[in-house]
């Protein structure tokens, strides 16, 4: 079974959920349409079950328009605010009602104050960081990018807690020992450039056994991290230039920058979650489609399983 992922497509994440029929989502204001469009075609596939906090009135109405108002596999909990909603949901998942927290139409800081909260929170002493898997026209295989979203500016340590988290999920995926590349402008260290530094470092700490579950190799550049051609014109003899699974950034404006222009420029599909936590979430944007929605879902479910 091993890299098995690499001949899968997001799909196969979905289809890894049906095993998960049992798993409680908790949304967090779930009046959204998308959101809820979701939730549908979540349970068209027959995984997972959906407690929906939020404005009962506006969910149930949104819930009639897709025919699933009288579902066996969801259940309303009214809350007055989205922040109560967000607090009511973090709650669930912290006593262990549910197993995946999901964000509906509350303002990200909202959801996060609640996770963050430290008698009733989801945290558990990790750095929470953004995973994003992504499937792209052209490549054979998932690729993992990490961190777009929640670490600004990550030092050496957080940088390793954060390719520990991407690590977990590829393992969830079928990812058995994942490549990972900490990503830099060039494929050399250079003393000015602090993130081919940290970059050699992460793979001296693999390579000592800090870091376990996976390889790493870096620094390398994006083009001999993924493309086999350019690793070998590069002459970069490596286990990972060319067949990376996992790309490290070295900042938010880089991973910000690098998940757009695969969503955008290469019509990327993408699922992703917050993972570190006590349970993974669900932290997509508005501008998410429900299909990517229903993606992260499954990520976040596969995660959860594992």
């Amino acid at each position: 079974m091993k890299r098995l992922v690499h001949k899968m497509k997001l799909q196969s994440l979905i289809d890894r959920t049906t095993k998960s029929q049992n798993m409680t989502v908790a949304v967090a204001a779930a009046e959204d349409e998308e959101v809820i469009d979701a939730v549908a075609m979540a349970l068209n596939r027959h995984f997972g079950k959906f407690v929906l906090y939020g404005d009962r009135e506006q969910i149930l109405q949104l819930l009639k328009q897709k025919n699933y108002a009288n579902s066996d596999n969801i259940q309303i909990v009214h809350a007055n605010s989205a922040v109560q909603a967000a607090e009511l949901a973090v709650r669930a998942v912290h006593s262990n009602e549910a197993g995946v927290l999901m964000k509906g139409n509350v303002p990200t800081a909202a959801l996060l104050k609640a996770v963050l909260n430290k008698e009733y929170g989801l945290r558990i002493g990790k750095v929470l960081s953004h995973v994003a898997v992504f499937e792209i026209p052209g490549y054979d295989r998932l690729i993992i990018v990490t961190d777009a979203a929640m670490n600004v500016s990550p030092d050496l340590e957080q940088k390793a807690q954060i390719i520990a988290n991407a690590v977990a999920v590829a393992h969830a995926i079928g990812i058995e020992t994942p490549k990972v590349a900490p990503l830099a402008a060039v494929e050399i260290v250079n003393p000015s450039m602090p993130a081919t530094v940290d970059a050699a470092a992460l793979a001296m700490m693999q390579k000592r056994g800090q870091i376990k579950g996976c390889v790493i190799d870096g620094p390398l550049a994006l083009d001999n991290a993924v493309s086999p051609k350019a690793a070998k014109h590069k002459r970069i003899d490596s286990e990972v230039a060319g067949k990376a699974d996992i790309l490290l950034v070295p900042d938010i404006e880089a991973g910000n920058m690098l998940y757009k222009s695969l969503v955008y420029f290469a019509n990327a599909k993408v699922g992703a979650i917050i993972a570190g936590a006590k349970a993974p979430i669900v932290l997509t944007s508005r501008a998410d489609s429900a299909e990517s929605k229903l993606y992260s879902l499954a990520l976040a479910v596969c995660s959860a399983s594992k």
